[in-house]
């Protein structure tokens, strides 16, 4: 299985490109909410691209939230609320030196979302469903530690359930943010260690949907997202202890 980022920009058009290019600086900083980009005619000499690719490229920015054209005070970057985080375009931007503090974000909302999900799956997966996680969670038992296809089968497990879950928007949330889950997993991984680590809480995940019991499905998804995001605050430098139990997460 490849990632997003390979399928979105295997085959780029020229203005996609120049798309990508400035997506990326404004995603990483180098381009500020509120600065402004140079003139149309100065962009277009930098980026050697005509002016009618640098216009389709600011269209694609420009509907993605990330900047706004006005006359007389020129295009400048919006403020990140109004970007579309969960575009995958977007969130291809964030790599492959991603904030800790977006991915430690994005976990956060996969702790609201896949415990809830896996028990959806429990009552509505499909044989042939739960067959495919069979087999997906088989492929993270082979997978070598330390390479791309621990990253790789884990996400194809984790698709696996919200694919299960019968709700077609969990579906397209798993896809928007494959290229991000792809890049928590190797922030959070812990080293090949972790990996081994992590596929009992992972089988007690696929058990409990081939059982039946939503219950159990959404504990042990809870269990394995929990473990998963304290690890990651600790290699982030952050207090283990935070207000998860407080909110209800």
């Amino acid at each position: 299985m490849s990632s997003t980022m390979s399928r979105t920009y295997a085959k780029r058009s020229l203005h996609s490109i120049v798309a990508h290019d400035l997506g990326a600086r404004i995603v990483s900083g180098k381009l500020l909410p509120g600065d402004v980009l140079p003139t149309e005619a100065a962009l277009s000499e930098s980026l050697d691209v005509s002016r009618t690719a640098l216009r389709e490229a600011i269209k694609i920015l420009s509907a993605k939230g990330l900047i706004e054209s006005r006359p007389k005070t020129g295009t400048r970057v919006k403020p990140r609320s109004s970007w579309n985080l969960l575009d995958p375009d977007v969130l291809s931007w964030h790599f492959p030196d991603p904030d800790p503090a977006f991915l430690y974000s994005l976990l956060e909302t996969r702790l609201i979302i896949e415990p809830n999900t896996a028990a959806m799956a429990a009552v509505r997966a499909t044989p042939e469903q739960i067959k495919h996680l069979e087999t997906a969670y088989f492929e993270m038992e082979k997978a070598e530690p330390g390479t791309e296809a621990v990253y790789i089968t884990d996400l194809v497990f984790h698709q696996g359930i919200l694919d299960a879950s019968g709700n077609d928007f969990m579906k397209s949330f798993g896809m928007l943010i494959e290229t991000a889950l792809i890049g928590s997993f190797r922030l959070s991984s812990g080293g090949p260690k972790a990996h081994v680590k992590s596929l009992p809480d992972h089988h007690a995940v696929y058990a409990a949907i081939s059982q039946r019991d939503p219950e159990e499905a959404r504990s042990k998804m809870h269990g394995l997202l929990r473990r998963t995001m304290r690890e990651l605050r600790k290699e982030l430098g952050m207090s283990v202890e935070h207000d998860w139990d407080q909110i209800g997460l």
